[in-house]
C-alpha cells in the first residue's frame, strides 16, 4: 500500500511539474523582421536537423501533429520552399550530423522527398537519416528507391487489431491488420532499420490486444519497435471526448517491457533487436536541434523558435526574411536544466559530471531538494556519478515526456487557430 501511495503521489507530482514548468517557460512572443534563429547557432557544433512534411492523405482523429490535407500542387511548391530553407542553413555554416524527417506523411510525395534528401546528403554529408511514413506508402518499389538515402524507416502502424484500427479511423484508410502485415513483411530488411510505431493505452485496448500487437511486430522481424502512449491535448479532444479513457497505462508499459525484454532499450519507449546509434527520438539524443518546414520547432541556446504554420506565410518568410521564424520563447535557466534532465534521463541515464560540464552547473547543488525527493520516492538511483531511473522511474519518464509533448501541442493549437 505504501508503494502505491508513493507511486500515485509521484505520478501526480510529475504531471504537475511538467505542466507548471512548461507553462512558466513557454511565454510566446512574435518575432520582428530583424530577428533570426540563426543568431543562436554555434558554427562549431553539429546539430540534428528535423524536417517537417505537413501533408497527409487522411487526417487521423487522434493525431496531434501539424498537418494539411494533401494535394500535389501544394506539396510540390512546399518541397521547393523547404529545399530553399535547407540551403539557407548551409549558407549560415550550420553543421548537421543527424536528420529526422517527420510529418504528416513524408513519403506522400516520394519524388520530391527523394530530391530533398539527396540535397541534404550533398550539403551536409550526413548518413544518419530517419524518415516516418504510414502503411499506405511502403510499396516495395518505393522502399527500394530509398536505399542509400535513409537508414531508418518508421511505419506508423499504431495497432494490428482490426477493431482498434477501426476506432482510430485507420482500417478503411490503410487496410486490415493482415494487409498491413503483408506490406511490412515484403519490405523488412531492404533498409538497415525498419521500425514499427505502436500506440498503447488506447480506449478499448486490452492487455491481450497489446501483447498481440507486440508479438505481431516481433514476428515481422523488424529491427525496431517504438511504443508511444496515447497523448491527449486540445488537438485531439474531439476524438477523446467520445471515448472512455483507458486507465491501464502503467500496466501496459510494464507489459511492453516484459514482451520486449530481449530487445535493447534505446530510450523509454523505443526498443531494438540490436544496439543502434540512430536518433530515434531527437529530443532525447540532442540537447539542441534545428527544425525546418512549416510549423517546425527549433531549440537553440535555451530558446524555442517556431516556424510559420500557414503555408503561404512560411513561403513568404523564406523569400523575404530568409528565415521561416514567426515566434519564439526563451526559457529561464532553471527551466533549461529541468528540460535537459528530462530529455537526458529519457534516454536511459544521466552522467552528472558530463551534464555539469555541458551546462556549467553543479546539478547536485542546484537541484539538491528535488534529487533528494525523487530518490526517496524510488524514482531514481545514483551509482558512481550516474543517475538511472528505477523501474517505476522509467514509467514516470514516459508520462512526463508525454506531458511535455502535450504541452507542445498547446503551442501548435495556438498557431493553428
Amino acid at each position: 500500500m505504501v508503494n502505491n501511495i508513493k507511486e500515485i503521489f509521484s505520478i501526480f507530482t510529475a504531471k504537475t511539474v511538467v505542466k507548471n514548468t512548461f507553462a512558466s517557460c513557454i511565454n510566446i512572443t512574435s518575432t520582428s523582421k530583424n530577428e533570426s534563429k540563426y543568431l543562436s547557432i554555434d558554427s562549431q557544433k553539429k546539430y540534428l536537423l528535423y524536417i517537417h512534411v505537413p501533408f497527409c492523405d487522411n487526417l487521423c482523429p487522434f493525431c496531434t501533429f501539424h498537418k494539411f490535407k494533401h494535394n500535389f500542387e501544394d506539396s510540390n511548391r512546399y518541397f521547393k520552399t523547404l529545399r530553399e530553407e535547407i540551403k539557407i542553413l548551409k549558407r549560415k555554416n550550420v553543421k548537421v550530423d543527424s536528420v529526422y524527417i517527420g510529418g504528416g506523411t513524408p513519403l506522400i510525395n516520394e519524388k520530391q522527398l527523394r530530391i530533398t534528401i539527396k540535397l541534404v546528403k550533398k550539403l551536409f554529408d550526413v548518413e544518419d537519416i530517419s524518415c516516418e511514413t504510414d502503411p499506405n506508402h511502403i510499396d516495395i518499389n518505393t522502399v527500394y528507391k530509398l536505399k542509400g538515402l535513409i537508414k531508418r524507416l518508421s511505419i506508423g502502424v499504431q495497432s494490428f487489431d482490426d477493431e482498434i484500427l477501426k476506432q482510430l479511423s485507420r482500417y478503411k484508410r490503410f487496410g486490415s491488420s493482415l494487409e498491413i502485415k503483408e506490406k511490412i513483411s515484403k519490405i523488412a530488411g531492404i533498409l538497415p532499420i525498419t521500425n514499427i510505431d505502436l500506440i498503447f493505452n488506447i480506449p478499448n485496448q486490452t492487455q491481450d490486444i497489446l501483447r498481440d500487437d507486440l508479438q505481431s511486430a516481433k514476428k515481422l522481424g523488424v529491427e525496431q519497435i517504438t511504443t508511444y502512449p496515447l497523448m491527449s491535448s486540445d488537438l485531439n479532444s474531439g476524438f477523446l471526448k467520445s471515448k472512455k479513457i483507458n486507465t491501464n497505462e502503467q500496466k501496459f508499459y510494464n507489459i511492453i517491457k516484459e514482451e520486449l525484454k530481449d530487445y535493447t532499450k534505446n530510450n523509454m519507449w523505443s526498443f531494438s533487436k540490436n544496439l543502434v546509434d540512430l536518433s530515434d527520438e531527437y529530443v532525447s539524443t540532442h540537447d539542441e536541434y534545428i527544425g525546418v518546414g512549416s510549423g517546425a520547432f527549433s531549440y537553440l541556446d535555451g530558446k524555442l523558435f517556431i516556424n510559420a504554420f500557414d503555408l503561404k506565410e512560411y513561403e513568404e518568410n523564406i523569400i523575404t526574411r530568409k528565415d521561416a521564424l514567426m515566434a519564439k520563447s526563451e526559457f529561464e535557466n532553471i527551466n533549461k536544466i529541468e528540460y535537459a534532465m528530462l530529455s537526458t534521463l529519457f534516454g536511459g541515464k544521466l552522467n552528472i559530471k558530463e551534464f555539469n560540464k555541458l551546462y556549467n552547473i553543479d546539478l547536485e547543488k542546484l537541484l539538491r531538494k528535488e534529487l533528494y525527493l525523487v530518490k526517496k520516492l524510488d524514482v531514481i538511483k545514483i551509482e558512481d556519478g550516474i543517475i538511472y531511473p528505477t523501474q517505476f522511474g522509467e514509467y514516470l519518464l514516459v508520462i512526463m515526456m508525454a506531458s511535455f509533448y502535450s504541452g507542445m501541442d498547446k503551442v501548435r493549437a495556438m498557431f493553428r487557430k
